[in-house]
């Protein structure tokens, strides 16, 4: 939250790049963190090099466990909580912070108006990134810690123990389900207040003066560690043209595919999120709140568990033109990702006056003329803004993906993925 804070409501130097550089572990599949960082932290690493045999042994024990995934998941994950909190804190009011700054300094301000109104956000952050890490199967199974959506993928596709890998889901899905029900009913009402009461026209910039350079050192300490020696580890220990022409050899289609189904599950997506959208912002439907809660369980819930549902409902000869081709993979990225273009429709479409729509009701324009017509093209920056998020979940997909893809259509991230049990780290880096 104060680095969220930073980045959005002061003038601190090289904010809008440090913003853009902490985004980045977002757009990558986690489990790519914990390749980098196995390579500077591991055994052979690039540290052991420069220390004794005993105390690489220490790096590497304390990578490969609890603290390795801490760290990693960490890395990956704290865009979500920076994102959503400067989100939040350009709902705010600024004439309410600017009436608190007659009365008190920016210290006091934060602490009375600005932390206490986006604090429902920054809960519902921190909520999303426990759900998002209690899912979490690629960097736990990379980093050989042993938890629920590992155990279900183990028993699977081990032991083809269909009854284990179901029986270790559960417990998942039921976590899922008693914290978003908690969510709805102690921090969303809050959150929706947030929203409504907050029609500001910009957001109040706080002047730090002589502290810049005190604050910006930290927050680029915090940038070169988290974001900047990963991606040099995976650089440095890339530089090879052997290297590179044999990760395309091995990549074969897989990369292709990847794009393909990436770039038609995000169409799909887009499409079935301004739907979706559309019912939860006008309540279109009586189902219209069992709809945008289904699609954000959905969301939350683990990727193993979504892949054992997928595979308890297709897996039968009469749909085996379904579980037998790609479009299982494309039905997977529906289950997990509508959630996150319907909201972003949601929100766009709380930017188009209702009444543009209802003048063309009243001149006989039907629904879906005036979808197609008016709603539609208003909304298309935030229909291309759902697709790109779209696309980049597609594409950086791996739990979906390694449960339910046919054989010889693996994606690019699950081919990596099989590379990293045996193949050399220039390889896979």
């Amino acid at each position: 939250m104060p680095l969220a804070i930073l980045l959005a409501k002061t003038d601190l130097p090289f904010r809008r790049i440090f913003a853009v550089l902490f985004t980045i572990p977002l757009l990558l599949p986690p489990y790519i963190i914990a390749v980098s960082w196995s390579i500077l932290l591991g055994r052979d690493g690039f540290l052991a090099r420069f220390l004794s045999r005993s105390a690489a042994e220490v790096t590497s024990n304390w990578l490969f466990g609890l603290p390795g995934c801490v760290l990693v998941l960490f890395s990956t994950f704290l865009p979500v909580v920076i994102l959503l909190t400067m989100t939040f804190l350009k709902t705010i009011n600024p004439h309410l912070e600017e009436a608190g700054k007659t009365v008190s300094g920016w210290i006091g301000v934060l602490r009375t108006i600005t932390i206490p109104m986006i604090l429902p956000g920054v809960l519902l952050a921190s909520i999303l990134v426990f759900l998002l890490t209690l899912g979490e199967f690629g960097v736990p199974a990379f980093l050989r810690y042993n938890v629920f959506p590992v155990e279900t993928f183990t028993q699977f596709s081990a032991f083809y123990d269909f009854g284990a890998a179901t029986a270790f889901a559960l417990p998942l899905a039921v976590i899922t389900f008693l914290i978003l029900l908690l969510e709805r009913i102690f921090i969303r009402k809050k959150t929706y207040e947030v929203k409504l009461a907050s029609q500001g026209e910009g957001i109040t910039v706080i002047h730090l003066r002589r502290g810049r350079k005190w604050f910006v050192l930290p927050v680029a300490v915090l940038c070169f560690f988290v974001v900047v020696v990963p991606i040099l580890v995976l650089m440095f220990q890339s530089m090879s043209f052997d290297a590179y022409y044999q990760a395309i050899s091995w990549s074969g289609d897989s990369l292709l595919r990847s794009l393909s189904y990436a770039a038609i599950g995000a169409s799909v997506l887009t499409v079935l999120g301004f739907f979706c959208g559309y019912l939860i912002h006008n309540k279109a439907m009586p189902f219209w709140l069992s709809l945008d809660s289904l699609t954000i369980f959905l969301f939350a819930l683990p990727s193993t568990v979504i892949g054992i549902g997928l595979i308890l409902l297709w897996n039968r000869a009469s749909t085996n033109f379904i579980y037998a081709t790609p479009i299982i993979i494309i039905f997977g990225y529906i289950a997990q990702y509508t959630a996150l273009t319907s909201r972003i429709t949601v929100s766009t479409l709380a930017q188009i006056p209702y009444s543009m729509e209802e003048a063309a009701q009243v001149a006989g324009a039907g629904w879906l003329r005036r979808t197609t017509l008016i709603t539609a093209p208003l909304a298309k920056r935030g229909l291309l803004a759902a697709w790109l998020v779209g696309y980049i979940f597609c594409l950086r997909d791996t739990g979906i993906s390694m449960m339910v893809y046919p054989p010889g259509h693996d994606t690019f991230p699950v081919r990596i993925f099989t590379l990293m049990a045996n193949g050399p780290a220039d390889l896979i880096a």
